[in-house]
């Protein structure tokens, strides 16, 4: 303040921060505990709305994507604050809208393509999304540009770290939780054999059915 009044006199003390460990301790715990509700969640709605191995595929490349964040919050000693755990709980978010895209691709594909096998199918449904994902990330990453250039310190590690997610996400999607359901061996009874079960509708055996009175 000394060297501030002698520049400029009319500078003023507005606020003083100070994050101690305590803080720091329950910024950990809080955001962990965070994770780990959004991860259930999102098994649990991948689970009902396709099936468990999606779920699992979508989860482990959700993941990945934020494994490598904090990796690279890690490894140059970047600041970790509510903003970014706030940036890492939005990238879950995002990259699981691309994994349900591709996964309801696949199950498009079993429906129409009864003679492909896995391995066509899932190449079929990435090829048919793959157009849709560049477009999406890329403007999304225009406006996350912006935010990092011009939003100032406030939001430059949220910006960063949602600008690492979206550019890892783009390929976690695609090539990560399609692999991982692949080698988890999913197939199309397993998306098809509960519509297969509800629109199921053979008679009940009767001995006298279909006899002349």
């Amino acid at each position: 303040m000394k060297v501030l009044e002698a520049s400029n006199s009319g500078a003023k003390l507005q606020r003083v921060e100070y994050v101690g460990p305590q803080v720091g301790k329950e910024l950990a715990i809080d955001g962990l505990k965070a994770l780990v509700f959004v991860v259930i969640g999102i098994m649990i709605y991948l689970s009902f709305r396709f099936e468990w191995k999606f779920a699992v595929a979508g989860i482990l490349a959700n993941l990945h994507d934020i494994i490598i964040i904090l990796g690279f919050f890690a490894f140059f000693q970047w600041e970790f604050s509510l903003s970014v755990l706030a940036a890492i709980l939005a990238v879950l978010g995002y990259s699981v809208n691309e994994s349900v895209v591709i996964f309801d691709r696949i199950r498009e594909t079993f429906r129409k393509q009864r003679k492909m096998d896995t391995k066509a199918v899932i190449d079929s449904a990435i090829t048919g999304t793959i157009s849709r994902t560049v477009i999406t990330h890329g403007s999304t990453e225009m406006m996350v540009i912006a935010m990092l250039i011009f939003g100032g310190p406030s939001l430059f590690y949220f910006a960063l770290a949602l600008t690492i997610g979206i550019l890892f996400g783009i390929y976690s999607s695609v090539f990560v939780a399609a692999a991982i359901a692949m080698w988890l061996g999913v197939k199309r009874e397993d998306l098809i054999q509960g519509e297969r079960k509800a629109n199921d509708t053979t008679r009940p055996e009767d001995p006298n059915f279909g006899a002349q009175i």
